[in-house]
């Protein structure tokens, strides 16, 4: 069973974040960096089902050269080998151009199963893994919760709203969407980073795709939210006031 795994370097969550001099993105100078938490969960499950049922597992990575890292620490996981698309700038690419190179690079390598986080943590836009299944024409799923290889199909778990669950089977090749939370991360070994550095990481560029950049959405201002302060009184008696403290926690705070 040969999986593709899907991840993407991000700023760190714990990172002190400033906006940068355009005003449209953050400044990356003096941040470090990680792989995309969603992309961790997925790259779990992929190692997971190779441990019950054989197989090879490849991380496919579109970044920067700084994307290495994350990529050797893909590897050190239990990755088999890797494709690192090399972008310098992976913001001239919205999720339609990303899903186009992954989609390239993926269509060499005829994949059981493609694996994405469901969003990433910089973004957030939840559509790649989506494109990029209708991209290669194969059915897909999202928010996976649980996979189970069955013959020449799949039986996913589909996490839904207020604790529902969906059982969904699919064919194969197929593209998932993986929750985070599925299981437990594991850490790289000693062991793993030192075989890492002889794994082999094919590198290709959008121009040797034919994918040009991309851009149907654009950024214009990125900036940090404004805190303000607003002191209201209710009047009434007290149960009238309190019936208008909920009515405004539920539907104005959105808290309740």
């Amino acid at each position: 069973m040969k999986i593709l795994v899907a991840i993407k370097q991000v700023a760190a969550r714990d990172s002190q974040f400033k906006v940068d001099a355009s005003g449209h993105w953050v400044e990356e100078s003096d941040l470090s960096f990680e792989i995309n938490e969603p992309d961790a969960y997925a790259l779990e499950e992929a190692l997971q089902l190779k441990e019950r049922h054989g197989g090879e597992v490849v991380a496919l990575c579109a970044g920067p050269a700084r994307a290495v890292s994350g990529i050797r620490e893909a590897l050190a996981k239990g990755a088999d080998r890797a494709i690192h698309i090399e972008v310098e700038d992976l913001t001239q690419f919205d999720a339609l151009g990303v899903a186009r190179l992954l989609a390239k690079a993926a269509e060499t390598e005829s994949a059981d199963l493609l694996l994405t986080g469901l969003q990433s943590d910089d973004l957030g836009y939840g559509q790649t893994g989506v494109i990029l299944a209708e991209l290669l024409g194969v059915p897909h799923a999202t928010i996976i919760m649980a996979v189970e290889k069955q013959d020449g199909s799949i039986r996913v778990k589909r996490e839904l709203e207020n604790g529902w669950f969906q059982n969904v089977t699919l064919p194969l090749p197929a593209v998932l969407a993986v929750q985070s939370g599925i299981s437990k991360l594991r850490y790289a070994t000693l062991m793993g980073i030192k075989k890492a550095k002889s794994k082999e990481i094919r590198r290709l560029t959008a121009s040797d795709l034919g994918v040009p950049p991309s851009l149907n959405i654009v950024m214009e201002r990125v900036y940090t939210p404004e805190k303000t302060k607003r002191t209201e009184l209710l009047d009434g008696d007290p149960k009238q006031a309190a019936a208008a403290l909920v009515e405004k926690l539920k539907f104005e705070a959105r808290v309740l």
